[in-house]
Formats: structure tokens, sequence, C-alpha cells
């Protein structure tokens, strides 16, 4: 299987950057083919505008989804968002790697998610079971500040997990027709058995990813 990691820190020596390396070893040992999007190294622009674009097919009235789609036909993205999207393509799964922040994902990820997954490659005009991305699989890996999921859920004062999530796997992953499979969240605040244990479980988890069921599509 062909994996693809977007990882989503400004460390690689951080613990996103750990568990990403753990990751792609796992996934080796396993037998899978796996290319890592380091979207800080990439220095990824985050912002979606005009100069996405080679050329405008209106340069005198934006429409940024019109662009995207116009883009596509003519072969006329900037060279990283060809790149991204080359990667999507060849990938069967992929990982998203990155940290909570303020509840969601860093705005580098946000503007990956604005840019790459564009009108008509990702999405348009089928979408959900229909997306143009339908037969991919997706697993969002993200770590959290606490020291586990005892905050959350319908009496803890951070509300439910899912809701965090459902912005990314549900309005973005199974938008766009992937696949997506329960989620790996890492409590960042907890000790050092917890989070031995919890690698160890992601590790075991990896080899044996084809037989699991989905949250969504």
């Amino acid at each position: 299987m062909n994996v693809l990691i977007v990882f989503a820190h400004p460390d690689s020596k951080s613990l996103n950057g750990a568990l990403k390396d753990i990751t792609v070893e796992s996934l080796e040992q396993n037998g899978h083919k796996v290319r890592v999007s380091d979207l800080y190294e990439k220095k990824f622009k985050a912002i979606a505008d005009k100069d996405d674009f080679l050329v405008l097919k209106n340069p005198d009235r934006f429409n940024y989804i019109s662009e995207q789609y116009h883009a596509l036909k003519s072969n006329t993205f900037t060279a990283d968002i060809v790149e991204e999207q080359e990667l999507v393509t060849w990938a069967d799964l992929i990982i998203f790697q990155y940290p909570m922040w303020w509840t969601d994902a860093p705005a580098i990820m946000k503007g990956w998610f604005d840019r790459v997954f564009s009108y008509s490659f990702a999405y348009g005009p089928g979408r959900y079971d229909e997306g143009n991305l339908k037969g991919k699989m997706a697993i969002v890996s993200m770590t959290h500040g606490a020291e586990d999921l005892s905050e959350y859920g319908e009496t803890g004062i951070k509300g439910k997990i899912e809701e965090r999530l459902f912005n990314i796997q549900h309005e973005k992953l199974y938008y766009c027709g992937m696949t997506v499979l329960k989620p790996f969240l890492f409590p960042a605040g907890a000790d050092e058995e917890t989070r031995l244990q919890q690698i160890e479980g992601w590790k075991e988890r990896l080899a044996g990813l084809k037989s699991e069921t989905p949250v969504y599509g």
C-alpha cells in the first residue's frame, strides 16, 4: 500500500516528529511504501490566493473555486500544489500527523486543504460517497495536551472529541469521498508508561490497517 504522511509541526524533533518517524518505520516494516510531506520544512504557503495560479481565467474578478477548476483543466497550478496533488493521487492511505492547537489543526494544515483539495480534483461535482478521492483511506493522528481523554465527552470540560474532529474527518476527508478510519489520539500530557502503551498500540494497529471498520465511508 502507498502511504502519504502529511506532517504539520515546526519541529521535526518534537513529539509529533517522533510519532511521524515511528509511523514511517512501522509501515515500511510491514511492506508499505511511504512518503512524507513535511509542510513546515517545505515552507508550504498556507494562504489561498491569486498566486496559486500561473494564469488567471478571469483576472478582473477573482473567484478561487472557478480558478481552481480552470487550473486543473489547463495545468496552470503552481508547482507546490501540483506536487501535493501528485502525492495525493499516488497514495492509497493518507495519515495526517499534527498537534491540536486551539481545538484545531495548525493553520498550515488548513491551508494545505484549501489549496490542494481543489475543486474538480478532490471534489466536485461529486461529494461524500461520490467524492473524487473515493477509494482512498485517511487517518487523523493527532496529539492533544490532556493526560488522557477524560476531559472530553458528554460531561468533560472540553466537550466531545468528535466535535473537534468533525470538521476534518467528515467535512474534508469524507466530503472528498475518502474512507476515514478511527483517529489516533495521543495524550501529550500522559506519563511515560501511558505514552509507551499508546505507541505500542499504534504500531500494532499499523500492522493490520486493512481489517479496520471505518468511521466514515
